[in-house]
C-alpha cells in the first residue's frame, strides 16, 4: 500500500507521540541495529521522516525545529529532496562527525528530555551522549521508539531465505571457523562472545543473504561459547535442511529477538566479549550484570585475512570484472559516435555485463559513475532524471564493483573521450604515480596504513595538490565491500591508518584529484598484502594487484613519469592482456592490445 501521509504529517504524528512521552527532542539516525553501511527498508525511519534518501544523516526533531544532519557528499541531494517538508538542512563541516549532538546540548535547556531508538545506537555511541548531556542536566532516554507507532505502513522485515556459502569457495568450514574464534576466546578468557555485525556473522558461519542492497548478508545476533553456538534469526529463513546442517555442527536456530532472553540468563559469572562499538545499547540491560569485556573484535581481524582459496578465486573474480568493464567501455566508445549515454545508463549496461559472468549477485555498491563536473563530487551517484549525459568529449570517472560468488571487486578507471588538457594530463598522471607508488612499496611488519598513505599523496604534494577522502580500504570475500579493520588514511585516529597491515589483507588503493565544477580524476586497484621476504633487518611485506583493466594511456604525460613508473605500467597492462585476452573474442582482443600497449 502507497504511503498516504506527507512529511509534513509525519512530523507532526511525531511531535504528537513526543509530547506525550514528555520529550522535547527526538533523535532518528540512518542505521539499523547492526551498525550496518546498507539497510533494510524495514530500517529506513530516517528516510521515512525526512525524505531524504542518501545513505548518511542523522534527523533532530524539537517542538520548534526540525534539522537533518548530512556531509557535502549530499548537500545538493538534501536540499532538493527536503523542498517543503519543513525539515531544515545543517550542513556538516566534517563528516561523520556528531555535530547535532552539539547542536543540542546548546539548544537544550537544563532538565530537558532527548528520546531516542536504543537499538539503532551504540553502547559506546550513548556513553558518549551521557558525557556530553549529563553534565547540562539533560536527561536521554533510550527506550523511546516512537516510529513504531506512527509508521502505519512500515516494511516488513526481510524474509529472504539465507544460503550456504561452499566450503570450496570459503577455503575454512564453520566448524574450522568456530575453533580459530574460540582458541582466541580462551585466550582472553571468554566464556562467550556476542557477535553483532551482519558480515560477521555471514563470514562465521559460511553463509549468506539478500537482506539489503549491494552486502549478501542477513539479520541476525550469534552467541559463540566455548562448545556450541547459538544463531538467533528469523525461522522462516533458514531452511529445514540447513538447520540440520547447523546443528551437527553445535549451532542451535532460535528466533532473532530471543537474543536478549539468552543473555539476561547467563549466569553472573559469565565472560562476554562484544564490541561496545557496533552492539546496540539495548543489550546493555541484558550485560550488565556480566563479566563484559569490549573491544572484543576477533572475527573481524581473522576475516579480514583471506586464506589461500579465497585468494585463489578472488583472481577469477577480478578476471570476470576486466572482461565485463572491457565489453562496457567497447560498448560506450561505440554508442557516442552516434548519441550521447546518460550516466545511469552506463551504470545498467555494467551490471548487465557484469550478470553475463556468471554466479554474479549484483552491484557490490551503487556505481559512480561521474561525467566531467560530476567526477568532482567524491560519492556522486547518478539518479534517473537528474544526472548528466556522456558526450563524446570530457573527462568520465567510473567507480563500480561486483558480488561474484567468488569475490568482491571494486575498480575505478577515468578515461577521456576527445582530447584532454595539459592540466589534466597533470593531474592524472600524478594520481597515476601515486597509485603506483603504493603499489610497489615494500614495508616491514608491523607497518599501518596512516604509514603508507602519504606514499599515494606526495606527487600531488609536490604540486600542492591534494584530496579530501582516504587511500584504501578494506574488502571482504563475497562480503561487504568496505570492510575494516586495515586501509590507507591519514589519521590514525580510527582502525584504518591505525592497524598494521598483515598477509592476507585486501585494500583497496585508490588515490584521485578533484576540480570542483569541472571534472575529477581516480584510479584505483585492490592490492593484496603479500610476504615480500626475510632480510637481516626483518621480515617484509609488499602488495600484489589484483584488478584486472587498462589504465587509459591518453591521459597519461610521460614526461612525468620515472623509469621505474612505465617498468610498472607496462608490466602491468602486459598482465592484464595475457589474463583477460583468452577469455574475449577477436574484437575484444583487438581492443585490449591497443589498450594495454607499452608506452
Amino acid at each position: 500500500m502507497k504511503e498516504t501521509m506527507t512529511i509534513v504529517q509525519r512530523l507532526g504524528r511525531l511531535r504528537q507521540a513526543m509530547q506525550e512521552e514528555g520529550l522535547d527532542a527526538y533523535l532518528i539516525p540512518s542505521n539499523d541495529p547492526h551498525q550496518s553501511e546498507y539497510v533494510a527498508e524495514h530500517w529506513k525511519a530516517r528516510q521515512w521522516i525526512s525524505g531524504f534518501s542518501g545513505s548518511a544523516g542523522t534527523v533532530v526533531v524539537t517542538m520548534e525545529h526540525a534539522g537533518l544532519w548530512t556531509d557535502s557528499r549530499y548537500f545538493l541531494q538534501a536540499e532538493n529532496e527536503l523542498k517543503g517538508s519543513g525539515i531544515v538542512l545543517q550542513k556538516q563541516q566534517i563528516p561523520h562527525a556528531p555535530e547535532h549532538l552539539d547542536w543540542l546540548a546548546e539548544k537544550m535547556a537544563p532538565g530537558s528530555r532527548i528520546g531516542l531508538d536504543g537499538r539503532l545506537f551504540t553502547i559506546g555511541q550513548i556513553r558518549a551522549f551521557e558525557r556530553l548531556f549529563s553534565p547540562r542536566n539533560i536527561q536521554l532516554l533510550t527506550e523511546a521508539d516512537l516510529i513504531k507507532s506512527i509508521w502505519t505502513q512500515r516494511p516488513p522485515m526481510p524474509a529472504e531465505p539465507i544460503f550456504e556459502l561452499p566450503t570450496s569457495y570459503a577455503g575454512q568450514s564453520r566448524r574450522e571457523k568456530l575453533t580459530a574464534v574460540r582458541t582466541q576466546m580462551e585466550q582472553q578468557g571468554l566464556s562467550q562472545y556476542l557477535v553483532t555485525a551482519l558480515d560477521d556473522l555471514a563470514w562465521i558461519f559460511n553463509l549468506r543473504g539478500a537482506d539489503v542492497e549491494c552486502n549478501p548478508v542477513f539479520y541476525a545476533y550469534a552467541l559463540l561459547e566455548k562448545e556450541s553456538a547459538k544463531l538467533f534469526i528469523a525461522g522462516e529463513k533458514v531452511p529445514p535442511a540447513m538447520q540440520k546442517a547447523l546443528l551437527a555442527d553445535g549451532i542451535e536456530v532460535h528466533p532473532y529477538p530471543a537474543v536478549e532472553f539468552f543473555l539476561e540468563a547467563l549466569p553472573d559469572a559469565s565472560a562476554i566479549g562484544y564490541d561496545q562499538h557496533i552492539t546496540q545499547y539495548q543489550f546493555w540491560r541484558s550485560l550488565k550484570h556480566l563479566n563484559c569485556k569490549e573491544n572484543v573484535a576477533i572475527i573481524r581481524q581473522l576475516k579480514a585475512i583471506k586464506n589461500p582459496v579465497e585468494v585463489k578465486h578472488l583472481r577469477e573474480a577480478m578476471r570476470r570484472d576486466g572482461i565485463a568493464l572491457t565489453r562496457l567501455y567497447r560498448w560506450l566508445e561505440d554508442i557516442l559516435k552516434t548519441r550521447t549515454v546518460t550516466e545511469v545508463e552506463v551504470a545498467q549496461k555494467l551490471d548487465g555485463f557484469r550478470r553475463e559472468q556468471g554466479d554474479y549477485h549484483g552491484e557490490s555498491f551503487a556505481a559512480i559513475v561521474g561525467y566531467q563536473a560530476n567526477g568532482a563530487i567524491v560519492h556522486y551517484h547518478p539518479e534517473p532524471g537528474h544526472c548528466a549525459d556522456i558526450r563524446n568529449e570530457g573527462i568520465l570517472l567510473l567507480d563500480s564493483g561486483g558480488q561474484y560468488t567468488c569475490g568482491t571487486t571494486d575498480i575505478t578507471r577515468t578515461t577521456v573521450f576527445g582530447k584532454p588538457t595539459d592540466e589534466q594530463k597533470m593531474a592524472f598522471t600524478l594520481v597515476l604515480k601515486g597509485n603506483i607508488a603504493l603499489s610497489t612499496v615494500v614495508f616491514p611488519v608491523g607497518t599501518s596504513g596512516v604509514q603508507l598513505d602519504a606514499l599515494a599523496r606526495v606527487p600531488l604534494w609536490q604540486h600542492q595538490m591534494n584530496y579530501s577522502h582516504g587511500t584504501g580500504h578494506g574488502v571482504g570475500f563475497f562480503l561487504n565491500v568496505h570492510e575494516p579493520p586495515q586501509g590507507f588514511v591519514a589519521s590514525a585516529a580510527n582502525s584504518r591508518g591505525a592497524t598494521p597491515l598483515e598477509p592476507g589483507m585486501l585494500t583497496s588503493n585508490e588515490p584521485g584529484f578533484y576540480k570542483t565544477g569541472e571534472y575529477g580524476i581516480r584510479i584505483e586497484n585492490l592490492i593484496l598484502c603479500v610476504e615480500a621476504g626475510q632480510t637481516d633487518s626483518g621480515r617484509f611485506l609488499k602488495f600484489d594487484t589484483l584488478s584486472l583493466f587498462p589504465i587509459d594511456q591518453n591521459l597519461i604525460d610521460r614526461a612525468l613519469l620515472s623509469p621505474q613508473d612505465i617498468d610498472w605500467l607496462n608490466a602491468y597492462h602486459k598482465e592484464v592482456f595475457e589474463i583477460l585476452a583468452p577469455g574475449m573474442n577477436p574484437e575484444e582482443v583487438s581492443w585490449l592490445k591497443e589498450k594495454c600497449k607499452p608506452i
